[in-house]
């Protein structure tokens, strides 16, 4: 490894519920797709459930349901979801939040487990790939969150170590995988998941959405990031 890979430090973004507003219209797609496939799901279990990697929530929720059913229910999922796509908006703070990560020469990466065609409709409505470094979707690894896989590979694709990393999400999910990866993690209240149980999973802070984040910045393991790549 050289020299720049041990200094540099780099921000693992979820984006999902994160930095775009998506994770109700999951619901409501995954909702309808369910029942279309013959296995009606109720919605606060679908919910309970965003985040997950799509065949480990598939697997979860219908347990009870023929792998063809299951099949179904995720193709179905995809369309409707795309019927969706034109509601998605990013979240209070999202680009301030990767612009301000850039500025402190942090580098930005996109670890999500999103299927390439979900990914690609998600950095057209972030519309930030200038700030960009690496990012990740679902082919990169068999299985999501809560394995640290993505996590893993996201570290990889940023260069840089667990210890000069910080990954922000807004599901247990997202901090189940970077315990599991020995990254540090900070969570947001916009995927709809409540702070205690954030907590409780092991997140080191907690904030209402990015711009809180963004606004406190200060006052994060971020803040020690750009201490170690000497940006201020």
């Amino acid at each position: 490894m050289t020299e720049q890979a041990k200094t540099a430090s780099a921000v693992l973004f979820d984006i999902d519920g994160t930095l775009v507003d998506s994770n109700y219209l999951h619901v409501h797609a995954w909702y309808r797709a369910f029942e279309e496939a013959g296995h009606p799901v109720e919605a606060w279990r679908i919910h309970r459930s965003i985040g997950m990697d799509g065949t480990t929530l598939v697997n979860t929720l219908g347990a009870e349901a023929d792998e063809e059913t299951r099949s179904q229910a995720k193709d179905l999922h995809s369309r409707y979801y795309k019927e969706l796509a034109p509601h998605l908006r990013q979240l209070p703070g999202a680009r301030g939040l990767l612009e301000a990560v850039h500025k402190l020469d942090i580098r930005v990466v996109l670890a999500t487990s999103a299927p390439e065609e979900e990914l690609s409709v998600l950095r057209e409505v972030l519309d930030s790939d200038h700030l960009v470094y690496a990012v990740t979707s679902s082919e990169d690894v068999d299985t999501a969150k809560p394995e640290p896989d993505i996590v893993e590979v996201a570290l990889e694709r940023a260069g840089v170590t667990a210890s000069h990393a910080v990954f922000v999400g807004d599901t247990i999910w997202d901090v189940e995988a970077c315990k599991r990866a020995g990254v540090d993690s900070i969570a947001v209240l916009s995927g709809g998941v409540s702070r205690s149980e954030l907590e409780k999973a092991g997140a080191q802070r907690v904030f209402g959405h990015a711009l809180e984040l963004c606004q406190h910045l200060d006052d994060t393991p971020i803040a020690a990031l750009a201490n170690i790549v000497g940006a201020r």
